[in-house]
């Protein structure tokens, strides 16, 4: 009998246990439980994959003047077009990779296609160097260089296009999609949130450095063929990285496209333009629940901004519903969240314009700094001439060390001397600081132009004496333009904005950077038309910088930098900081 009892006892407790396991899989061992999506851990894949893609695209970019300069022959403002135009196009084109990824594809597979379409582009930039049948002949002087045929500008084109695709895809997803990764509900998700964008800046910084002092002199001092064939296994191994971490990351599904709801609000508020002001407080808002399929999107309440835009949603006529009280015609009647999704974006255009302007400043370095660089002073002892896109490493330098200083040195220091954690400086702030530097970045550099020229006219030469260590206040200054203005406006735009607006966002961001390219390739053509009237020597665009006075440029931009800093402050300013996280006004 007592065997009997024990038996069932075994018995009753293995059938609790088995019970308890499968009811209860929470109560596994730790080590068996499953590690929760996002966080840290996918951020490490995803700046990993960022790194990679950087350093290749980058690389390249930062080059592409000398190559196209020594390689195909051009030069002037055919030359600038071709980078500027190439380079705006780059940032211009992540429009469109927002709308793929928002209404079709979602985040993680527009990154794959990005990081795809660049390996392409890439790999046949790699072909243009290793092919002399892909390019001109090489000069016999200064002045005898043959043009490059149609040919060979297709076959450029083709690959600077998918290198563009793949920027178009890849920059408004990858920061979209690191946010992702975080609870912006939680004080601890934002303050992981904001360090995220410094530390994405600081790795794609790392990595410009690394492109810069390798990749660059490979190309420039060694092998064409050898330094763009690095940047194409650099893409290949980008792919590998993302793909290694695809189970570790929080997926959003597309929810639609932000576009189409942005042009119905604005047509359905047009449409109802016959509307007096305070109808608003008369007529009831349509205001449907959210889907619940979409427990991500947070509900955003209404506010009193930009009350023009809520006649989009004002029910007129109680036949704009059909009996379940859904609206008819979309693009007559918009929902209150679509209201209040376009007055988030709305809301940004001020500061983003500000931006612009100093991403201006910032552009000239990439071209019209390098080729001041070409009529200077290039070496270092009596052996070594520096590579001229080397300039730029100055820059990145300069913006790694201040984020250093900023995420590490400054709060360690504020809690040994004081007890406290040092106050983050706001978003309005740096980009103040961002255009002050903007503003000394065009003088110092008219400054050090006008003193290169006359001493290249004093000893008749084309190269002139003064050393290029003389570019380097005007380089530290670009960076620091990035360091404040650049970092605060991607985080304005992509953290201060609903989840459903990031990506968006994040293309509106590289959107500045591309209207600040073509702005730059416009003034270029511009002032070059207008200085050059009446048969006199046009500012800029020469072959010779010496025959113009591109210090004089330097100065107009200065001026026009100064003029952004009264607007900044006497208008945009103040919607910067009536928007908060996620899209709320504070």
């Amino acid at each position: 009998m007592e065997g009997d009892k024990e038996t069932e006892m075994v018995k009753h407790d293995m059938e609790n246990a088995i019970h308890s396991h499968s009811s209860e899989p929470e109560t596994r061992p730790p080590f068996l439980a499953q590690r929760p999506k996002g966080g840290w851990r996918s951020i490490f894949y995803i700046l990993g994959n960022e790194s990679f893609e950087r350093l290749a695209s980058m690389s390249l970019i930062m080059n592409l003047p000398v190559y196209l300069k020594i390689k195909y022959n051009l030069y002037g403002v055919f030359l600038i077009n071709v980078v500027s135009i190439w380079s705006g196009s780059c940032n211009i084109l992540p429009l469109v990779g927002a709308f793929v990824a928002e209404k079709y594809l979602g985040r993680f597979r527009t990154l794959l296609l990005g990081c795809t379409a660049s390996f392409l582009g890439m790999g046949m930039m790699t072909l243009t160097a290793s092919i002399p049948q892909l390019r001109p002949s090489p000069c016999n002087s200064q002045t005898d260089c043959q043009q490059p045929d149609f040919g060979d500008l297709t076959f450029l084109f083709a690959a600077l296009g998918l290198v563009a695709i793949g920027a178009g895809a890849i920059r408004p997803c990858c920061i979209a999609f690191g946010a992702d990764q975080f609870q912006d509900t939680t004080e601890k998700g934002r303050k992981q949130m904001q360090s995220f964008y410094n530390w994405w800046y600081l790795s794609f910084t790392a990595t410009l450095i690394i492109a810069l002092m390798v990749v660059i002199y490979v190309q420039s001092k060694i092998s064409w063929v050898v330094g763009l064939a690095i940047p194409t296994a650099c893409l290949a191994l980008s792919v590998f990285i993302f793909l290694l971490g695809r189970k570790t990351y929080i997926r959003i599904e597309p929810q639609g496209s932000v576009y189409s709801n942005m042009a119905k609000v604005i047509v359905a508020a047009l449409g109802k333009g016959h509307l007096a002001h305070g109808d608003e407080n008369r007529l009831p808002f349509y205001d449907p629940p959210l889907d619940e399929s979409a427990p991500q999107v947070k509900k955003l309440a209404h506010t009193d901004r930009f009350r023009c835009l809520d006649r989009a949603a004002m029910i007129a006529d109680p036949d704009e519903l059909n009996d379940q009280g859904i609206a008819k015609n979309r693009w007559r009647l918009c929902s209150l969240q679509q209201v209040e999704l376009l007055k988030s974006l709305v809301a940004i255009a001020p500061a983003w314009v500000s931006g612009i302007i100093c991403f201006l400043a910032m552009d000239q370095q990439s071209v019209n700094g390098i080729l001041q660089v070409f009529q200077m002073d290039q070496s270092i002892g009596p052996h070594f001439q520096i590579p001229p896109s080397w300039l730029a490493l100055w820059s990145m330098i300069v913006l790694s060390a201040w984020i250093l200083i900023y995420e590490f040195v400054l709060p360690r220091a504020s809690l040994r001397f004081s007890g406290k954690q040092c106050k983050r400086l706001t978003i309005e702030q740096r980009i103040n600081i961002g255009i002050v530097m903007a503003i000394l970045c065009m003088i110092i550099a008219g400054v050090v132009e006008g003193k290169r020229r006359s001493l290249a006219l004093q000893n008749g030469s084309f190269v002139s004496t003064i050393s290029v260590g003389y570019l380097l206040p005007q380089f530290a200054l670009s960076g620091l333009i990035e360091a404040f203005a650049a970092i605060a406006m991607m985080e304005l735009l992509t953290s201060h904005v609903p989840e459903t607006l990031r990506t968006v966002g994040g293309a509106i961001f590289f959107l500045s950077l591309s209207v600040a390219s073509y702005l730059t390739s416009a003034f270029v053509s511009a002032i070059r038309g207008l200085t050059g009237m009446n048969g006199k020597t046009p500012w800029v665009g020469g072959r010779d910088l010496n025959e113009g006075r591109l210090d004089y440029y330097y100065y107009v931009i200065a001026g026009l930098c100064v003029v952004n800093l009264a607007y900044f402050n006497l208008f945009a300013k103040k919607f910067v900081v009536r928007v908060g996280v996620g899209g709320e006004v504070v």
